[in-house]
């Protein structure tokens, strides 16, 4: 198994209220010529948890990261506007929260956001604040 010091927390850029699947991010990262899905967890809107890469594999989701994070996706990121909002749904946030603690835990690493590395919206919430008190408590324990 690889070292893992990092989470990092992307949006899909999906529409509003579009439900892709990791089958559907998995043909989007092929179409760019990538060997599949970058991401090694999807969050569907109704909070399924999908895989995509298994963890024992490197991502694709934030150059620069990828050799020792764990990417998880989160479907949304678009309002009915058109605008980077957070969409994530109440069983989106309680599956990440479960996903996260589990994460964090095992590999004893911190949560980011993809904005945290790049010049990007992604994923239109401070991923790092919000997840922080997870490692805070390992750091308790």
């Amino acid at each position: 198994m690889r070292w893992i010091n990092k989470i990092i927390i992307h949006c899909s850029d999906s529409p509003f209220g579009r439900d892709d699947s990791a089958a559907d991010i998995d043909r989007w990262h092929k179409a760019k010529g990538w060997k599949g899905i970058g991401y090694h967890y999807v969050i569907r809107l109704d909070g399924r948890i999908e895989k995509g890469r298994t963890e024992s594999e490197v991502g694709a989701h934030c150059l620069g990261q990828n050799l020792h994070s764990i990417g998880v996706c989160y479907v949304g990121g678009r309002d009915k506007n058109g605008n980077f909002a957070d969409t994530r749904t109440d069983a989106q946030k309680e599956s990440m929260n479960i996903l996260l603690y589990g994460l964090v835990h095992k590999y004893k690493c911190q949560v980011f956001g993809h904005r945290d590395f790049a010049n990007r919206a992604c994923p239109c919430f401070d991923a790092k604040s919000e997840y922080y008190h997870l490692y805070d408590d390992l750091r308790k324990a």
